[in-house]
Order: C-alpha cells, then structure tokens, then sequence
C-alpha cells in the first residue's frame, strides 16, 4: 500500500508541496532530496537519505486529535529509525518560502551524532 500511496501523492502535488520541491530538486541546499518516498511503513513528503532528514507538509487535517496523534507516533517512529523530522504548514511555505529554505539549510548542516558530521 505504501508504494502505492506514493504514486498516487507524487501525481496529486499540493501547491505547498510544488513550491518546495521546486527549491529541494535543484540540489541548490548542496544535498539531494526525494519526493514521496516510502521510508518503512510511512511516505515521507521529502526526504535527504545522506542525512536522514524528513520534511513534511501539513495541511489543516494535521490539526485535529486524530491527525495529532498520527503525525506524533510518525515522527517517533521515523526518530527511532535515526531520522529528524521537519514539519512546516502548508500555509507557511506558500507565504514564507524563504525562511521555510533556510530553516531546512541549517538543519541540513547541524551535526545530529557521531555518524553526521556538521557540513560547512
């Protein structure tokens, strides 16, 4: 179903989704990104595997009890496995793309463990 659910998020690309990929896809940070790739389980949004760095888009359905408490046993288990976790609303990243890049550029850079080194 993961697989799936993949294809189908990378033909039905949020505008959020679109204006993020669009500055992710050109390496632009120094660092390679998918898009909707299944990681165990879960399909991340974007995802850096060289430093196993998630980056999620929420709509207003991320909001509620339910989308709360998926996105936190989510985010644990994608923590478990060694991955740091961004999320940033889909209004956020249609009005602050910039800052949204930014935040996304150091994260990339801040040292996590012993296996990831700070890049400068």
């Amino acid at each position: 179903m993961p697989d799936a659910q993949a294809r189908h998020l990378r033909k039905s690309m949020t505008d959020a989704e679109r204006r993020l990929w669009s500055r992710l896809r050109s390496n632009a940070l120094g660092f390679h990104f998918r898009r909707q790739h299944r990681i165990g389980n879960y399909v991340a949004d974007f995802v850096c595997l060289e430093r196993k760095l998630v980056i999620e888009v929420d709509g207003g359905q991320h909001n509620e009890p339910t989308g709360l408490a998926r996105d936190a046993r989510r985010t644990n288990w994608l923590n478990n496995e060694g991955y740091a976790v961004l999320r940033f609303w889909n209004n956020d990243v249609l009005l602050k793309t910039d800052e949204i890049v930014e935040t996304i550029w150091h994260a990339l850079r801040e040292p996590r463990n012993d296996l990831l080194p700070a890049f400068d």
